[in-house]
């Protein structure tokens, strides 16, 4: 149970760790209103809530343990 709840975290940070680097692709001039100190801070405060979230939602994948 452990395991499924330490690897849906983990999951959840990728996906938001490859959002908060997705718009390096864009032009330079872009990146201060993408980066900007709101938007920084709504992503670290995803980083918190959305894990919990993710396991709230899958609760009975991973209490059922492959079963």
């Amino acid at each position: 149970m452990a395991a499924r709840v330490a690897g849906l975290t983990l999951g959840v940070w990728g996906v938001l760790l490859v959002l908060l680097l997705v718009p390096l692709v864009l032009p330079t001039a872009w990146h201060y209103y993408i980066y900007s100190p709101a938007s920084v801070g709504l992503w670290m405060i995803s980083m918190v809530v959305t894990p919990a979230v993710a396991c709230a939602y899958k609760w009975e994948w991973i209490r059922a343990g492959g079963k």
